[in-house]
């Protein structure tokens, strides 16, 4: 359904350092990069299928993370939900909610994580089984 996600940072360089790391862990190469037509540089991620976006803001105006939004990560395994928390806190990253681990729901139960990037965007690691 979705084809790419993008969110805003301040401080493109700090962006590109901490998601190199963490999106490292699942296995996401270094970001294309590419400045648009209003000079504005823009990191582009691609892995399996999808592409996540980290732009400096078009209008100038400083990045603002959406209060109430999440953006979640497919994790292989339980283990790579906690390095993909761990390696994101070790990198500037600030840890939210329950320490990474199984929470149970309806659709049974799930390995997760949850973080705030450098910029204040709450990011989600999720392992689903089955």
């Amino acid at each position: 359904m979705l084809h790419h996600v993008m969110i805003g940072s301040s401080d493109i360089e700090r962006a590109k350092s901490f998601y190199n790391a963490v999106l490292g862990v699942l296995g996401a190469r270094a970001p294309i990069e590419h400045h648009n037509d209003t000079g504005q540089l823009r990191l582009f991620y691609i892995h399996d299928g999808s592409t996540f976006c980290i732009s400096e803001p078009i209008d100038g105006e400083p990045a603002t993370a959406a209060n109430g939004s999440t953006i979640g990560f497919a994790c292989n395994s339980p283990a790579q939900v906690k390095e993909f928390h761990d390696v994101a806190v070790a990198n500037g990253g600030i840890s939210v909610e329950d320490p990474p681990g199984p929470r149970e729901s309806k659709l049974g139960t799930m390995h997760l994580c949850y973080f705030l990037d450098p910029d204040g965007h709450k990011i989600c690691g999720i392992h689903r089984p089955g």
